[in-house]
């Protein structure tokens, strides 16, 4: 039953026919066109204009992109901000020591002063968006496909210029629909954002990577910081003198609950979603690419894991890379068994056959449209070998060791380095590269990871993708051989040496630098890449985007005037839904809450994500949880049916009146495959429950100075 059920579910997302309010992120400058009057039926109370205005004070003016990947919300009228844990965390490590481990103990600044200013970190506050189709392709009409982005570029170039008043905004215009459609975005960037306060980890990473993207759960995932702003309010580079951000609107705070079946909305910066797809993608990502990757970043991290569990301090080290690759690590798998669940590549192909026969109705249709799909199985047959060879060098050359990382900034710099006028600039930039680099690097851990990864390599990658010097080091050396002849003769692994080295740089120091064992390797690595597989699989790429666009073209043709939403891209969008449980599996129903019942029974002092902080054990012995607690019990986190994707982490999760009840923190991993196929009985969007972070900031970390700042109701 449940087979059929999905299948037709797929059926009915594949011909665009959106009857599910629950799926897509929608744009809020199009509420009242497509969703508001639903949303109302569902329960919301507000407008349109009370989520997106740039007349009046609106939602959007209290969410931010926070740092690069993450959404954040203002609750104060001082610029507090609160997001997830797991997106302040970079931040909370790198503030981190032995001496003062604020992963493990938590950290809470008792006075503005106390508040740690965090370098590159920003967050930014979308102005205004609108659509510009007509302006970036103006010009384009009967112009040849090779001089299309030229001009494109260049109309995109000078809306962008105008919209940000010369450095008064950041501003960026993005295509939806595969380039069928434009939007510019205009924000205001404040840089200077400085941590206020995180739980420890036990409360804010709780369960781990265990439990990461599975419910039941029992994280309390947030961190706090506070925006700050010149004495016009206005965004201004770090400083002493700073004072808090004043916003034009901050969320009021609602100890109400979620109760089943309520409205709620997500408002955030979902990352990357591709509804669009076709049949052949869909394939080669569940059997070549996300095995591909699963099976490179498990091994990269059960060498982590070994090294981290031995060893407090490579524990902090290595914390931030770790959650980091296992996050995509676990999120791959649920996303193969969902994907293979709702019998993806037959639903996906039935939807094709829908779209050819409506393509077939008319001789226009069938002249535009009649090649789409044949041609998609051509280029994704052509692609095949170069996406592994792109994936396996991505994962392994590009992000997979430490030693790698570093050598990458030192190559742009030796490319840069003769045309640079401002040595002393550089000089500064590799001081500090060096001492980050460093203070997360374990020589012993890295040199096992480069060792391993490196064999996978060579043993699973076609030879032809592959230079001869490596091959031919590979045939006959050991992964010990590799360890001891490679890499401890490189001056890579030794921060003092390479202080040395790199010390008023010449070009004859840079040259030297450059043949470093493993900067040859690396060197030799990438320029085989860039030479015989990088080209090919661009030019493939470009193809299946060119198809991509007329394909969809034709499904917004065969759907005109229903509600169809664009695929996210890192802009503001509006998710909604209801407060709901889900059945993962035959016989299996999971309700819709958890409460610190559950954090107590998974309560295991030998195993460090489950090791409970002794003050949340007394408090549950006392039941003292204040006005947070609702007869006597207190909840934790809740699921709902919003579609979200990465970057709607910290997500303000609003209840029908418009104030905030949680955060959005994750997924459920049987709904992972949302971002390429939506299934409205299993895709659950999981929340903290903000009453459970206001319980932990009061009566845990006795910051009620905090709880002062907001409204709560």
């Amino acid at each position: 039953m449940i087979r059929k059920t999905g299948l037709l579910i797929g059926l009915v997302l594949i011909s665009f026919a959106a009857l599910f309010a629950k799926e897509g992120m929608w744009i809020p400058t199009l509420l009242d066109k497509y969703s508001i009057k639903e949303m109302q039926q569902m329960g919301f109370k507000l407008t349109a204009e009370d989520i997106y205005s740039v007349n009046k004070e609106s939602m959007k003016d209290a969410v931010v992109l926070f740092g690069t990947g993450c959404t954040g919300n203002v609750i104060s009228n001082d610029g507090l901000l609160i997001t997830n844990h797991h997106c302040g965390y970079d931040a909370i490590q790198k503030h981190s020591s032995l001496e003062h481990d604020y992963l493990t103990d938590g950290f809470w600044a008792k006075t503005r002063q106390e508040e740690l200013p965090n370098s590159g970190l920003s967050v930014r506050f979308l102005d205004r968006m609108e659509d510009v189709s007509q302006r970036v392709l103006a010009g384009t009409e009967g112009k040849p496909k090779d001089s299309l982005s030229v001009i494109i570029a260049r109309n995109t170039k000078k809306i962008t210029d105008e919209a940000a008043q010369k450095g008064k905004f950041e501003a960026s215009v993005k295509p939806l629909y595969y380039g069928n459609q434009y939007f510019l975005y205009v924000y205001q960037v404040f840089e200077d954002v400085r941590l206020v306060g995180a739980p420890p980890t036990s409360i804010g990473k709780f369960g781990g990577d265990t439990d990461n993207w599975m419910w039941p759960r029992h994280t309390g995932d947030f961190s706090m910081f506070r925006i700050y702003a010149g004495k016009d309010n206005q965004p201004a580079k770090y400083s002493a003198d700073n004072v808090p951000f004043k916003p034009r609107k901050f969320f009021a705070i609602s100890l109400k609950g979620a109760e089943p079946q309520d409205f709620t909305l997500v408002f955030g910066f979902p990352g990357t979603t591709q509804q669009f797809l076709p049949s052949q993608a869909i394939r080669q990502i569940m059997e070549q690419g996300d095995p591909d990757k699963i099976k490179i970043r498990g091994i990269k991290l059960s060498l982590l894991a070994a090294d981290m569990e031995r060893d407090a301090k490579i524990r902090i080290q290595y914390a931030a890379k770790y959650q980091t690759t296992g996050n995509a690590w676990k999120k791959w798998q649920g996303e193969v068994k969902g994907l293979k669940r709702l019998n993806a590549l037959e639903v996906k192909q039935a939807g094709e056959n829908e779209f050819k026969n409506w393509g077939e109705e008319s001789p226009d249709r069938k002249n535009r449209y009649g090649n789409i799909l044949p041609t998609f199985e051509k280029l994704y047959h052509d692609i095949e070998p170069y996406t592994k060879a792109n994936d396996y060098f991505t994962e392994i050359v590009g992000r997979g060791t430490d030693i790698f990382n570093i050598i990458s900034f030192f190559d742009l710099i030796e490319t840069s380095w003769p045309a640079s006028s401002n040595h002393a600039v550089i000089q500064e930039a590799i001081k500090l590269k060096i001492a980050a680099h460093f203070k997360d690097y374990n020589r012993a851990t890295d040199e096992k990871v480069f060792a391993e990864l490196l064999q996978l390599y060579f043993n699973d990658i076609a030879p032809q993708y592959l230079p001869e010097d490596f091959k031919l080091l590979m045939s006959k050396t050991s992964s010990e051989e590799l360890i001891v002849n490679i890499y401890r003769k490189s001056v890579f692994t030794d921060a003092s040496k390479l202080l040395a080295s790199t010390a008023n740089l010449s070009e004859k120091k840079m040259k030297k630098l450059s043949n470093d064992p493993v900067f040859k390797m690396f060197r030799s690595l990438k320029n085989h890449f860039e030479l015989n597989v990088e080209p090919y699989f661009n030019t493939i790429q470009k193809q299946i985007d060119e198809n991509m666009k007329t394909y969809v073209a034709g499904i917004m043709a065969m759907n005109e005037g229903k509600p169809l939403w664009a695929d996210a891209n890192k802009t503001l969008r509006v998710a909604y839904g209801k407060v709901e449980g889900y059945e993962p599996m035959d016989g299996v129903i999971y309700d819709y809450f958890t409460t610190i019942d559950g954090i107590m029974q998974k309560d295991n002092p030998e195993i460090y994500d489950y090791n409970v902080p002794q003050a949340l054990r007394d408090i549950y012995e006392k039941k003292d949880y204040g006005r947070y607690g609702k007869n006597g019990m207190l909840n934790v986190c809740f699921t709902a049916s919003n579609h979200t994707t990465g970057g709607n982490s910290g997500s303000p999760v609003i209840d029908a009146e418009g104030k905030l009840i949680g955060l959005n923190f994750d997924r459920c991993w049987e709904g992972t495959m949302s971002d390429l196929m939506f299934d409205p009985e299993r895709c659950r969007n999981i929340a903290l429950d903000i009453r459970f972070a206001l319980f932990v900031i009061d009566k845990m970390a006795g910051a009620g100075y905090l709880i002062d700042e907001m409204v709560i109701e």
